[in-house]
């Protein structure tokens, strides 16, 4: 590849290095950047989120992220993407 001084001169992510050190078809599917991805909330699961907050957001001395994820119906989600969406609303 005559090209391919220039594309080492701008990596963009580990996968996207891994892919030039180990040939393009090293990545296998699941695997490098595709895997990280979260699945989109809808807007129904943003506002049970939002009646989850308001329910538990006064109770005293209880972690109310905790609360939310045992009450949410929506399996498969964390801590920290709860977080991202409560701050994003």
């Amino acid at each position: 590849n005559k090209k391919a001084f220039v594309e080492l001169l701008f990596w963009k992510s580990p996968a996207a290095i891994r892919e030039m050190t180990e040939g393009y078809s090293s990545l296998r599917e699941g695997e490098g950047a595709g895997r990280s991805r979260v699945p989109p909330w809808t807007s129904q699961q943003e506002q049970e989120l939002r009646e989850l907050y308001w329910k538990y957001k006064e109770v005293e001395g209880e972690d109310i992220i905790a609360a939310i994820l045992a009450h949410l119906p929506a399996p498969g989600r964390t801590r920290r993407q709860v977080v991202k969406q409560l701050v994003r609303l």
